[in-house]
């Protein structure tokens, strides 16, 4: 693959800064944003990101100005953009009847706003040059939802729904569109949730991915083929996609799924007190 551009929002931690220095260790461009400069900053230096390739970006994706200044410093200073790739997310654990108002404004604006005025300020610029690449990160929650995570899986469900008609919007124009969906992943974000309860299904899988996992299918699969969306792993995927088709399916598998990841939870926070 030739040297690209690329734009990643969420670069301070977990998958937006693992993407971020496989990219640059295979010689591309990158656009490294991030409303947390500060801790930004100390990445690109613990890291050693190679300062002629990378640009630090301060980027609140909720708005709007933002994007249009961070795009317009990112292609005067590294060229046209290549890649869009939409990483940034937050997560708060909460069951609907007691969600914060607060929590549900940050998760809705950062998770979906964040990815519609993304994609739309990428799209605009991509398209006067008739080619480009968006990548949006879901979550399995795109596909089965996790009581618990409410708000965080409707707003999953939000990123699959806006990508997959996105990518029909953008074909025309000569450019692609990929949604992503890992399972849980070991970030910071991750390790909140460890001392929820409500947050435990996001603990019955075998094991939480690591970042690493999902950069190699990020930089391995889906920049050179661009397909139109991804699960991590594949048999969680299928898991996921069935109880998609089926919700009463879903209901009666619930408690199982439910028992080990308390299981999981349990473990993980004994390993951690140890």
């Amino acid at each position: 693959m030739s040297a690209l551009t690329l734009f990643v929002t969420g670069a301070a931690s977990g998958i937006g800064a693992q993407l971020t220095g496989r990219l640059l260790r295979a010689g591309h461009r990158v656009v490294a944003a991030d409303v947390q400069e500060a801790a930004l900053a100390a990445r690109a230096k613990d890291d050693a990101w190679p300062t002629d390739k990378v640009l630090l970006q301060h980027l609140d994706v909720r708005k709007e100005d933002d994007w249009e200044t961070a795009l317009n410093r990112a292609e005067s200073t590294l060229g046209a953009l290549d890649v869009m790739m939409n990483v940034a997310g937050v997560l708060l654990p909460g069951y609907a009847h007691e969600v914060k108002t607060s929590d549900v404004d940050l998760q809705v604006d950062v998770n979906v706003k964040g990815v519609i005025l993304g994609t739309r300020a990428a799209a605009k610029r991509m398209a006067r040059r008739g080619r480009g690449h968006i990548v949006n990160i879901g979550s399995l929650c795109s596909l089965a939802p996790i009581p618990g995570l409410t708000v965080y899986s409707a707003t999953k469900f939000a990123v699959r729904g806006f990508t997959l008609a996105a990518a029909e919007d953008l074909r025309p124009l000569g450019i692609k569109v990929t949604v992503v969906m890992p399972d849980a992943v070991t970030t910071p974000m991750l390790k909140l949730q460890e001392a929820y309860d409500e947050a435990a299904l996001a603990f019955s899988g075998s094991r939480p991915l690591q970042p690493e996992e999902v950069v190699r299918v990020l930089v391995e699969q889906v920049l050179p083929k661009q397909p139109l969306e991804v699960t991590i792993p594949d048999g969680r995927g299928a898991i996921a996609r069935a109880v998609n088709s089926a919700p009463q399916l879903a209901n009666m598998l619930l408690p199982i799924f439910r028992s080990l990841g308390k299981r999981n939870q349990e473990r993980i926070r004994r390993q951690n007190a140890s």
